[in-house]
């Protein structure tokens, strides 16, 4: 990584390769108020960080199907994990108020090292006691808190994790009760052998959980020297096609980008999708070959940014392949969805 960015801030990257669970962006027109597109028909998973306004849910329900809320980690140990706080309550009850279901997000993320740790990863899956203990935790937040489901985001993972995390998923599938849904977030691969690389036994979990969401994004990021687009529609094709070898398509979720990246001479960062539409001004062009917005800035800056326009592609690639639905990343970085 080239600068001191907040990985978990900047939008679920991998360590190694680009960032899924499915997440949205917007904008039509860079300095007018475009009107927020609907996408009725599929459904959106829009995740929300537990510390974020609840009138975030409340701005974008109408196009919102679940709610994830990216609400606990697990502990360094491996064998527990941390409990829903009061932000993730709050959260959990706006989205039920608002008539949306409510998952809570488990995650590796670890604020020692700033990034997704493989390592405390590896310490749950290799274990099968931890595995139970975390399992128990996870269905009692499910069964005593309301949640309405577990969201699975263990990222930067090897291939010594892959038969752990198999293990993992499918001992939550059994314990959690009907009523209640899986979902898992994975990384971007163009290949099979990719999706191996990473950790991944797509048929296995694909067979475990309702929903497999892809992190089509941060292809291009602030920890590399070389700007690029946050998920090109190539890019993403690419992803789909070779995970669609093992999951239905009818499990599938298209996870999108709702923010952007600067690359700026002395150090990068990662912006709101209105941040970096006001920053680009005139400046700003769409480039149709990604689907993205980018632009050149006067003091050597260069953005990209993912935005509603881009939404709307991805909504139509999602329809187009017969994908379950969409999930947006995150709901405090980006435009409205209506």
């Amino acid at each position: 990584m080239m600068a001191a960015v907040d990985v978990r801030d900047m939008g679920r990257r991998t360590s190694r390769v680009a960032v899924v669970t499915v997440l949205v962006g917007a904008s039509l027109v860079v300095g007018a108020d475009a009107p927020a597109l609907a996408a009725r028909r599929l459904p959106v998973t829009a995740f929300q960080s537990a510390g974020d306004p609840t009138s975030l849910i409340d701005r974008s329900r109408a196009a919102i199907t679940t709610v994830g809320v990216d609400g606990v980690v697990l502990r360094a140990s491996g064998a527990s994990v941390t409990a829903p706080d009061r932000g993730a309550e709050r959260q959990r009850r706006r989205a039920h108020h608002d008539q949306l279901r409510a998952e809570l997000l488990v995650s590796n993320y670890s604020d020692a090292v700033g990034d997704f740790a493989e390592p405390v990863a590896h310490r749950l899956l290799a274990s099968a006691a931890h595995r139970r203990a975390v399992v128990r935790a996870l269905v009692r937040d499910v069964t005593r808190r309301g949640w309405d489901g577990i969201s699975v985001d263990l990222e930067a993972l090897a291939p010594r994790d892959t038969t752990g995390l198999t293990a993992f998923v499918r001992a939550l599938q059994r314990a959690l009760p009907r009523r209640a849904t899986l979902s898992i977030s994975i990384s971007t691969a163009a290949s099979r052998a990719g999706y191996r690389r990473m950790g991944y036994d797509l048929r296995a979990l694909g067979r475990a959980v309702d929903r497999v969401m892809l992190m089509a994004y941060d292809q291009h990021g602030p920890w590399e020297d070389t700007p690029g687009p946050i998920g090109a529609l190539g890019w993403q094709r690419k992803g789909i096609a070779a995970a669609r070898h093992t999951v239905p398509r009818a499990k599938l979720d298209l996870g999108v980008a709702g923010y952007g990246y600067a690359w700026r001479p002395h150090s990068n960062d990662q912006l709101s999708v209105a941040q970096a539409r006001t920053r680009a001004g005139s400046r700003a062009r769409f480039d149709e070959a990604s689907g993205e917005w980018t632009a050149r800035l006067a003091d050597g800056s260069t953005l990209w940014w993912s935005d509603r326009r881009s939404w709307q592609l991805r909504v139509k690639l999602a329809r187009t392949l017969g994908l379950h639905g969409l999930a947006l990343w995150v709901l405090g970085r980006a435009d409205p969805l209506r």
